[in-house]
């Protein structure tokens, strides 16, 4: 007999153990070492069986052990020890609270997925784990986070393999009531509901339940409540469920709804009120409407809105690939915008053209969600040095006329939280060894980085060895459960006992498997490839995981080649495909293997922070020079696969670095690893390691790319929202953004009458040193000097005549002229000649407003029309 409904009924704990349950609601126990001792020494077996889960473990102990606990007076001592651990680190003041006390008090960050941990699977791959690796490194700096996201009543999908190696995909159901969450309530115990009005006037409902990441709430919404009908209730069904329409209501409810969680959450606890807004992603770019719609609630007219929002708006894009942006069918979010649905102060016309791909080679006929985000957003940035570069050229179309460098789109490169991924192992290598004294949790600036340079070879050694070790075994249990899932016997399975070997060098290679990833590169030719692996003096293991999106039977092809491939008996227990990959697994593979490998298609990996885990557990990358490791390989960490991204024809090119990857896995990889001195040693790849964890080890924090995110973007955002909506001396408190608005609308209006109509230029001996002068006379129409920068640009120029490497003076206006002529004016300055060779200059024309962030953000310049004279000889 089935039950037609499940839930799960939470443990009473011994009033003595009460500090228990404030440690597993507070997801910190997931990162810190000490709680996860605590959690376990209350039954390992349990503790092993919950996979690391502690509501789950404690329904399944007896409530004999449990009262057995409560009268252990060494356990309660250190339970007491914990819980004044926890209690200090999320009231003592830690770095943030050390800074400048006008930064903000909060700020909210919105994401559609967070990876904080396996036993909440909220996360399907990098967007959230960063995510949750974000959270966790602010909570430990004291940054004032709020975080936003969707619970999914079902996850991601877990993946398992049929006979024949295709994937499928199974959707658990999870109870909330038995996550670490807690439903959040009003005063009098109400819980908290939020609705979003959707097309044909139907209201979205969901409540509100609360994850503790350290110091920062996440708020999760759920739809899963009977106020709505029983379609509506499956919007928060699964993560990256469904059609368009589906799509389209997670968003709105993530971006509107989200927010509105936000002001309630506020409201009921008396936390700070956001000053700054981070979207991760354009999945929550509906925030920006919610935010206008706030906004003119103050009285203030869409373009006000449009401005204030802008100003406290983070954008961060993830993908350097067009299909991984949402783009939703215009129509169908127009829906949602006109009718009973609209609101006044959200004109249809307005918002749609907020998401319109209004430039060259964009489609007319749909929203995108990113477009949208980045037109609210004064800050935008990329997720390393490449991604940056690659987003400027992928969005240039916002901002016409403008250089690529110039283009208003930044970078903040990932990190990753140390306490999250390092091997205890790994940690210890840093500690002092001295007793009583603490090691304190992993960070950019912590001391053990030095001394795991200093550490003894052998103990380094012996510690890379003990996690092979490790990942050895978890990939036996791991293969033998996948072979009995696909319907093998325990008679067939007794090869599993030795597959992998502790002491061969050993790969790693763990993705979603998207094409660009290109997971099967390695099989290209498979011959090759085996004589690798069955070398008898030099052999290679490969430990390999990936899901395929449940739509992409592209990708769920690419792991089926594979699959086909590990399963041959003659190299099966060399090479392993493992199902389910998930951040368990992850950590596993990332603390065990000696190399990562990362073969994408360059520059389409944004920036992939598997490999940084590896590093910092003493693995050594091998990899395309793509996202993070294209700024951090220096030679010594590991190896470049030399890319053929020139190439037209795909496959030449994974033919050429296929045959790269082996070439050096033959004859540099491995040598390396089993070139062993008198001691058994490998020293030359000891140094790399240690050369790996000093080097890498402080770059690779996600302490310092979320100190970067403070300093670089959440602090220069608070600031200017101050200067649009703060009270001025006259009192009106959003005087900044009318201003700017009505500005914006002036100079736009008036744009087209502006033109340089004359520019002409001296050098008396143009050598290298000297001075170029510059005379420019430009048209301003119906504008004024103070609205305008005339700058003079000038650099190297190129075979087309294209100034690459250029600088920027701007020209003064003649003080004399200004205003007369009919709106024409007289520039004048002059620029150093500092470089020899091919020398090129233009004046150009920008917007100048003292609360714009950055030249290029009107997206308007003018040009010369026509080539101009030159005095004293050609200077190009």
């Amino acid at each position: 007999m089935r039950a037609i409904r499940r839930f799960t009924v939470r443990t009473a704990l011994p009033e003595p153990l009460a500090g228990l349950q404030e440690l597993i609601l507070n997801l910190r126990w997931s990162w810190h070492s000490g709680s996860r001792r605590l959690l376990a020494a209350i039954d390992l077996a349990s503790w092993e069986r919950s996979g690391h889960d502690p509501v789950a473990m404690l329904g399944d102990i007896p409530p004999e052990r449990l009262e057995q606990l409560a009268a252990d007076e060494d356990y309660l001592r250190r339970l007491a020890v914990a819980s004044d651990d926890l209690r200090e680190y999320l009231t003592g003041p830690r770095w943030y609270q050390a800074q400048d006390g006008s930064w903000p008090k909060a700020i909210a960050y919105f994401s559609p997925e967070y990876g904080i941990t396996e036993t909440l699977p909220q996360y399907s791959g990098g967007l959230g784990i960063l995510a949750g690796d974000h959270l966790k490194a602010a909570s430990d700096l004291g940054v004032p986070l709020i975080g936003v996201g969707l619970l999914y009543r079902h996850g991601y999908f877990t993946q398992s393999l049929s006979a024949e190696g295709w994937q499928a995909e199974r959707y658990p159901a999870a109870d909330p009531n038995g996550l670490p969450l807690t439903l959040l309530r009003d005063g009098d115990g109400t819980p908290v509901r939020v609705t979003v009005t959707l097309a044909d006037d139907r209201g979205l409902v969901a409540q509100v339940w609360l994850a503790q990441v350290g110091r920062v709430p996440l708020l999760l919404l759920d739809s899963y409540v009977e106020d709505n009908e029983p379609e509506l209730r499956e919007v928060t069904d699964r993560l990256y469920g469904g059609g368009g329409e589906h799509r389209l209501r997670q968003e709105l409810l993530l971006g509107i709804g989200g927010l509105r969680a936000v002001r309630a959450f506020c409201d009921v606890t008396g936390h700070p009120e956001p000053e700054v807004f981070h979207t991760n992603e354009g999945h929550a770019g509906f925030l920006g409407l919610e935010r206008i719609h706030e906004y003119a609630a103050h009285g203030l007219s869409f373009d006000e809105a449009v401005e204030a929002t802008r100003a406290g708006t983070v954008f961060t894009t993830h993908t350097p690939v067009a299909a991984g942006i949402d783009r939703f069918e215009r129509n169908l979010v127009e829906r949602h915008f006109y009718g009973a649905a609209a609101a006044a102060t959200l004109p249809r016309d307005r918002v749609l053209a907020l998401g319109a791909e209004s430039y060259p080679d964009g489609d007319p006929g749909v929203f995108n969600m990113a477009v949208m985000g980045m037109r609210l957003a004064q800050r935008v940035n990329g997720v390393s040095r490449l991604h940056g570069e690659v987003s400027r050229r992928m969005f240039a179309g916002l901002w016409p006329g403008f250089d690529y460098d110039e283009i208003p789109i930044g970078s903040v490169t990932n990190g990753v939280h140390a306490p999250s991924w390092m091997s205890g192992g790994a940690i210890a290598l840093g500690e002092t060894g001295e007793a009583g004294s603490p090691t304190p949790a992993p960070a950019e600036d912590w001391p053990g980085w030095e001394r795991i340079a200093a550490a003894d070879a052998e103990r380094i050694w012996q510690t890379r060895g003990d996690l092979r070790a490790r990942l050895v075994a978890e990939t036996r249990r791991r293969l033998r459960a996948s072979w009995r899932q696909r319907g093998s016997s325990a008679a067939e399975m007794t090869w599993i006992d030795d597959v992998l070997d502790p002491d061969v060098l050993t790969v790693g290679f763990a993705r979603r498997v998207p094409s660009y990833k290109r997971l099967t590169l390695m099989l290209r030719d498979p011959e090759r490839l085996k004589e690798l692996l069955l070398d008898t003096g030099r052999p290679v293991q490969i430990v390999i995981a990936g899901k395929a999106h449940p739509a992409d039977d592209g990708g769920k092809r690419l792991i089926q080649h594979m699959v086909g491939f590990t399963d041959d008996p003659t190299v099966r227990h060399r090479i392993v495909f493992l199902p389910d990959y998930d951040m368990a697994l992850g950590r596993a593979l990332v603390q065990g293997c000696d190399v990562w490998l990362n073969n994408p298609l360059r520059p389409l990996e944004a920036c992939g922070t598997s490999g940084m885990k590896a590093a910092l557990n003493g693995g050594l990358n091998l990899s395309v020079r793509d996202g993070w490791w294209d700024e951090c390989s220096d030679g010594a960490n590991g190896w470049d696969i030399p890319s053929a991204d020139g190439l037209a024809d795909e496959g030449r090119r994974d033919d050429l670095e296929a045959a790269a990857l082996y070439d050096l896995l033959t004859k540099s990889v491995a040598p390396l690893f089993y070139d062993r001195d008198a001691d058994g040693l490998p020293r030359r790849w000891l140094e790399m390691v240690r050369h790996t964890l000093r080097t890498l080890g402080p770059r690779l924090q996600a302490s310092r790319m979320v100190r970067e995110y403070v300093t670089e973007l959440y602090v220069p955002a608070a600031r200017s929202v101050q200067g649009l909506t703060g009270h001025t001396p006259k009192g009106d408190t959003f005087a900044g953004a009318r201003d700017l608005a009505a500005w914006r609308q002036r100079v736009v209006k008036a744009w087209p009458g502006v033109r340089i109509e004359h520019v002409e230029a001296e050098a008396l001996e143009p050598r290298l040193g000297s001075r170029l002068s510059v005379r420019a006379t430009v048209a301003l129409g119906e504008l004024t000097p103070g609205d305008v920068a005339v700058e003079l640009v000038c650099g190297r120029a190129g075979d087309n005549d294209e100034i690459t490497e250029p600088s920027y003076t701007t020209l003064r206006a003649d003080p004399g002229n200004a205003g007369n002529h009919g709106g024409t004016v007289r520039y004048a300055g002059e620029a150093e000649l500092g470089r020899s060779g091919p020398f090129g200059y233009t004046v150009r024309v920008l917007p100048s407003h003292p609360l714009l962030s950055t030249r290029a953000e009107l997206g308007l310049v003018t040009m010369p029309e026509v080539p101009v004279g030159m005095t004293n000889g050609d200077l190009r």
